[in-house]
């Protein structure tokens, strides 16, 4: 049975299982914490909590990405 997060507006399954935590969801995504702002359903959540948000079925994510320029 396939596990489902909401990420920015996408229904994304895991096959296995659902990641964790915050932390874990954006290691098995390839994205660099550090480059992140997270919304964990409705909530910011700090950088110091990724890796004790933890995810549940269904669960609403939102990542934001800042990138430099000018």
């Amino acid at each position: 049975m396939n596990a489902t997060l909401k990420i920015n507006g996408q229904v994304r399954e895991f096959a296995e299982r659902l990641p964790a935590t915050l932390a874990e969801l954006l290691k098995t995504l390839h994205i660099d914490e550090a480059t992140i702002v997270a919304e964990l359903d409705g909530k910011i959540i700090p950088h110091a909590e990724f890796s004790t948000a933890v995810l549940r079925e269904n669960a609403s994510i939102e990542l934001v990405r800042f990138v430099g320029g000018g």
